[in-house]
């Protein structure tokens, strides 16, 4: 007597249905019959999955393919309302909330600052800013239901050592956040899936999926907040380590006895190369300029005298008017950045190094600095072949990288009836 196989059926569909989700992700439009040869599925099955996919929502077909020999093809791709899905970045002094499509078509968003902490009772300013997060979170959703799309989840990035299985932030060192479980309390709340992510693992798959890094299999987003996180892909899936904390790039010590950094030891990269090291060093310079100088400092004037306002868009605009104090800044940052992107290039050997994050803002400036460097600097074997980009995100990057965590599952575990 044989036994049953529907388990195995089961799975087998499951795991054709996601290799015909992804391929449509990674080359659409295509049609049946293109998706057959590039997958290797014979045409029944395909045939079935993407009845299945078009019942769904997720996938729709848009136009005769007319530009090839013989019958015309239905083109296929994934349908931009199939659904929508909310990404969230918790910074360090801000929020940024958006709801993206099906597609990642940014629909909706919302960024205000925060202060996460509270002098007299630390635990209040960590709720108060979750509250206004879920604050958010409804606005999106009730955006979502004006468009008539489902909502499909939450996707949440945040700046420290998370447990993505659990969905728990487990240690934000500039946050001084610990052990806080957001997708429990959101799965609660909103009654939806919500996954939880390090910021820069966010911001690297939203590269991946829809920026600089397009199906670039092997590279490094650089996050520069507060601080700098390290987004690594290898062979196209985000590399996590063995507890899942892998990507702490910013806390790699490259001086002994150097700063004290906010995690609380010394010499830590981001002390020397994230956007507060930028801003720290325009900031001595210009509160040790004599009077005269200082009356001709464009960045002064771009703030009324008020040197702790200053921003890095503020560097940058500086640096565009030819500002010395700015151009020096930049290059001592870009020279520190450099020497962290040759280590992890001799680590690694990505094809590709991102900047992204309010770093990625100074770009035009930063990236020849470290393209040099780097030339210079890396094994021989290395040299000229590492690709030093700056995002296409900018400052959307992590939030929207989020909504990705959302659709990501959706495309390697897709949602159909068997």
């Amino acid at each position: 007597m044989s036994r049953p196989k529907t388990a195995d059926l089961a799975l087998m569909r499951k795991l054709n249905t996601t290799t015909v989700m992804d391929c449509l992700r990674r080359h659409a439009p295509l049609s049946r019959a293109e998706l057959s040869v590039k997958t290797g599925l014979n045409r029944s099955t395909i045939s079935s999955i993407v009845d299945d996919l078009i019942d769904q929502g997720y996938v729709h077909e848009t136009m005769l393919q007319d530009s090839k020999i013989g019958r015309p093809g239905i083109l296929l791709q994934f349908n931009p309302q199939g659904g929508c899905a909310v990404g969230v970045e918790i910074g360090v002094d801000f929020l940024l909330v958006l709801l993206t499509n099906f597609t990642a078509g940014i629909l909706w968003q919302r960024r205000v600052p925060h202060t996460v902490n509270d002098v007299s009772d630390p635990l209040r300013g960590q709720i108060a800013v979750l509250e206004r997060a879920e604050t958010m979170i409804s606005e999106a959703l009730e955006f979502g239901k004006t468009l008539d799309l489902r909502p499909l989840g939450i996707g949440v990035g945040v700046p420290g050592l998370v447990d993505a299985n659990q969905g728990k932030l487990v240690f934000a060192p500039n946050l001084k956040w610990q052990d806080t479980p957001i997708r429990l309390m959101w799965t609660r709340r909103f009654n939806l899936p919500v996954f939880v992510e390090n910021e820069a693992n966010c911001a690297a798959l939203g590269e991946f999926y829809y920026g600089v890094a397009h199906d670039v299999n092997d590279f490094i987003h650089i996050s520069t907040g507060i601080g700098l996180g390290g987004g690594i892909m290898l062979n196209g899936h985000l590399f996590k380590g063995a507890r899942g904390y892998a990507g702490e790039i910013g806390h790699t010590t490259i001086y002994e006895d150097g700063e004290v950094c906010g995690c609380g030891r010394r010499g830590c990269w981001e002390t020397y190369a994230g956007p507060r090291a930028l801003l720290h060093r325009v900031r001595q310079v210009l509160q040790h300029m004599d009077t005269a100088s200082a009356a001709q400092s464009p960045l002064l004037g771009m703030v009324n005298g008020e040197i702790e306002q200053i921003t890095p868009q503020h560097v940058v605009d500086a640096a565009r008017h030819g500002d010395e104090v700015a151009l020096n800044a930049l290059k001592e940052v870009g020279r520190h950045l450099a020497i962290g992107i040759t280590n992890l290039a001799n680590i690694f050997n990505p094809e590709m190094v991102v900047l992204g994050g309010a770093l990625s803002l100074c770009g035009p400036w930063l990236i020849p600095i470290i393209r040099e460097y780097t030339n210079k600097n890396l094994l021989p074997p290395l040299r000229g072949s590492l690709r030093i980009e700056a995002s296409v995100q900018g400052l959307d990057a992590c939030a929207l990288g989020a909504a990705t965590l959302v659709l990501d599952d959706i495309v390697r575990e897709p949602l159909y009836s068997i």
